[in-house]
């Protein structure tokens, strides 16, 4: 999918209308196929952007257009058509604890399937072997039949990016997805999201804390305090434009460690939102 920002600004997802926008006037063009990273301190807005992106939150001021069209002129019914083709993966995946893994990765599947399909999936899933070949790729083809209270918090994690393997979306966006796991893990569901967007023909937008990886990728983007502080291929990425771009937040560019890897989760959290 081919991705157009004219400076465009939005609000965090939780903000008031009254709020200051949490990202600035943007402006810049993504290419059918492109894979990007975004990174930046915490707070600098990249979830609000990959939230613009997904069409979750209408922006504050300026435009996007997705191939083209901008999703906020259609009428209610194309625009849910339109985000159908979207896939928006948060930090902390929106998994009911009682669920079981199959069911949770099949939900993948949703936007593509009728209200009958849905439903008698429900009762006894349909897609097993398609399910399962998407947990293998990330290692956890074992949990296939285990309840969703029963994963640490990196498995949920994993769970969470399996989804992204079932859909047909051609726009992936990827919120931390690595925030839980250790980097022997990191590694493989890095790996696996990037090649299975080169398959699938997706554009693959992600945020990133590991700058490490984050530089792996073709093109980078910094987001700094709401504004796009730079956009380079990665080569270009120095260490004295990241010092720019962290200043005053030297802990997160040196990496600190990952939340715990795959450990017991904590507290339940309030579920993103998936944008479909």
């Amino acid at each position: 999918m081919r991705v157009s920002l004219r400076g465009l600004s939005a609000r965090h997802p939780a903000a008031t209308v009254a709020s200051v926008p949490a990202l600035k006037p943007v402006t810049l063009d993504i290419a059918v196929g492109e894979q990007i990273a975004v990174i930046g301190p915490s707070g600098a807005g990249k979830t609000t952007l990959l939230h613009a992106l997904a069409c979750a939150l209408k922006p504050a001021a300026g435009s996007f257009t997705l191939d083209g069209v901008d999703p906020w002129t259609l009428p209610v019914s194309q625009l849910q058509k339109l985000r159908g083709r979207l896939f928006l993966g948060p930090q902390t995946p929106p998994l009911p604890p009682r669920q079981r893994v199959i069911t949770a990765v099949l939900a993948g599947r949703l936007p593509r399937q009728s209200l009958f399909a849905s439903l008698r999936s429900l009762i006894y899933p349909t897609g097993i072997a398609e399910a399962e070949a998407a947990l293998t790729r990330f290692d956890l083809a074992h949990k296939l039949w285990d309840r969703v209270d029963r994963l640490s918090g990196g498995e949920r994690q994993r769970v969470g990016l399996a989804r992204v393997l079932l859909s047909s979306a051609s726009l992936w966006l990827v919120d931390e997805p690595l925030s839980s796991l250790d980097p022997a893990r990191s590694r493989l569901a890095i790996d696996t999201l990037t090649a299975a967007a080169r398959e699938a023909g997706a554009t693959l937008v992600t945020t990133l804390h590991q700058v490490d990886v984050a530089t792996r990728f073709p093109r980078v983007l910094g987001l700094r305090d709401g504004e796009l502080h730079f956009d380079l291929p990665a080569a270009q990425v120095t260490p004295e434009r990241l010092r720019e771009l962290y200043a005053q937040h030297e802990h997160e560019l040196l990496g600190a460690p990952a939340d715990g890897g795959d450990t017991p989760p904590g507290p339940p959290q309030t579920p993103a939102m998936y944008c479909r």
